[in-house]
């Protein structure tokens, strides 16, 4: 009786391992290579990965309308980045500003027109103001970014002048405001001068 179980077994494992690198995985249908023999089908994960299922949508961008950097980030690859303009350029004919000043003295105050790329308008030094503005324009930077909300400024009065800087710049549309309330805001206006104007003591 013994003898007959071991056989049993013994046959049983030598169908399973026959007819394994047979069975058909993909359709689930088993294959036996043992007559006479019942094989016992395999079961192979169907669930897709990300990536799979990815790919299928990757195959999207061949369509027209369908941006082809879709394709790289189905493909599990960094999104495409934002695009941003470039810094100014001399060849660039569209950067103009308005300039208002009030609160500066010493004749600083008004409003003034600032063009770039030629220099020119009515403010008093616009070479040197397109001049100082090319030097602060950086790729992916605002020239006229605001002070941070989190600055640590030291607590100093540096007068009553204003400023407000509308209008465009290497391709970009400005509306900033100055004033010399704390020591950031005086950096922040010295920074631009002479587009500002100095102020009297």
């Amino acid at each position: 009786m013994l003898r007959r179980l071991l056989l049993t077994a013994a046959v049983s494992a030598t169908a399973a391992l026959s007819w394994a690198p047979g069975a058909t995985a993909a359709t689930g249908t088993p294959v036996s290579d043992t007559p006479g023999v019942a094989a016992v089908p395999l079961v192979a994960p169907s669930a897709p990965s990300a990536r799979t299922a990815l790919s299928g949508f990757a195959e999207l961008t061949a369509f027209p309308g369908v941006p082809s950097s879709w394709a790289a980030v189905a493909d599990g690859l960094t999104p495409p980045a934002a695009l941003m303009p470039p810094p100014a350029r001399p060849e660039d004919s569209s950067d103009r500003l308005t300039v208002t000043v009030a609160g500066a003295g010493g004749g600083a105050d008004g409003t003034f027109e600032l063009d770039c790329h030629p220099a020119g308008g009515t403010h008093p030094h616009a070479a040197e103001a397109c001049e100082r503005l090319d030097r602060m324009t950086t790729w992916g930077k605002d020239t006229f970014a605001p002070v941070p909300p989190d600055a640590l400024c030291t607590m100093e009065y540096g007068g009553p002048a204003t400023a407000h800087v509308t209008g465009t710049w290497a391709g970009r549309p400005v509306d900033a405001r100055y004033d010399r309330s704390n020591g950031c805001e005086i950096s922040r206006w010295n920074a631009l001068m002479p587009v500002l104007p100095g102020t009297r003591p």
